[in-house]
């Protein structure tokens, strides 16, 4: 291994169609690679379950636990309180990945929106890190994080100031939107508001120009990249399935954009996502 180090700061180890022995094979992978550190995301039940088991068994592999909006139809208060427990357990580091979805509508949104304002209050009470799944529900996800507190002064008052591009101190709210596709104009509204912006694989895409001024306008560190493991390979790997070590496309994708070293991109990146899943 090189010296750079990569942090995905998500992905899906936990994914259900894997078997033992292909989640072996993705372990090994990602463990000859140049990533540190990766992030698997609950989305159910079952899948925070296992995100939990491979923190335990992977030094390499830290998790949340949630529920997707996909999802949310399944939700009961006896798996809210399971959730609960489950964040207790040793390398989960945060509650997710939760939002609403208002693309594939697989939960009807009240239940959606429902859900998501518990599981907010859930991260508040636990004083947790919250990492956000938003499709098609730009400005209602926004609204409804306002509205529970999510981008509130005590909430930031939990954890450390971040510094900004000119080393000055600014709130951190500990909210992380997953896979940005909003506009940059949104993203420099969440940042304002404390949060972090996640950059994923559509942005090696030839059709990303939105994303591509996401980048441009939005400091480095506020940044964190991403896979979204097993979805949204990045070019050169579209069409198959994304793993992990993928994630090089996007910080080089990233330099290239910001007009930096890959090395500083893939260093600032890693010490985002550690700070803000509080690792180390």
């Amino acid at each position: 291994m090189s010296e750079v180090r990569l942090f995905d700061a998500h992905a899906h180890i936990n994914e259900a169609e894997y078997s033992p022995e292909e989640r072996e094979e993705l372990a090994r992978a990602i463990e000859a690679s140049d990533v540190a550190y990766v992030v698997d995301q609950g989305y159910d039940l079952a899948s925070s379950r296992q995100a939990v088991a491979d923190a335990a068994k992977y030094d390499w592999c830290y998790c949340v636990v949630g529920m997707h909006p996909h999802d949310t139809k399944t939700m009961t208060e006896e798996v809210y309180e399971e959730i609960r427990g489950l964040y207790h357990e040793h390398k989960v580091c945060g509650i997710g990945e939760i939002g609403l979805d208002f693309h594939y509508d697989l939960s009807e949104r009240d239940i959606q929106r429902y859900w998501f304002r518990r599981q907010i209050r859930l991260a508040n009470e636990l004083k947790a890190p919250i990492v956000i799944h938003s499709r098609e529900a730009e400005a209602e996800t926004m609204e409804i994080l306002k509205e529970e507190g999510a981008f509130s002064k005590e909430r930031q008052s939990w954890f450390p100031t971040r510094k900004g591009p000119d080393g000055e101190e600014l709130p951190d709210s500990r909210v992380l939107i997953h896979c940005f596709s909003g506009s940059a104009e949104t993203a420099r509204q969440y940042v304002k508001l404390g949060a972090t912006i996640s950059i994923c694989g559509p942005v090696t895409f030839k059709n990303a120009r939105k994303l591509v001024e996401v980048v441009e306008q939005i400091p480095i560190e506020f940044l964190t990249i991403e896979t979204d493991a097993p979805y949204l390979a990045p070019v050169p790997k579209r069409g198959k399935p994304n793993m992990s070590p993928y994630v090089e496309y996007v910080a080089r994708r990233v330099a290239v954009i910001k007009e930096m070293s890959y090395e500083d991109v893939c260093r600032i990146t890693c010490e985002n996502g550690k700070r803000f899943y509080n690792i180390g």
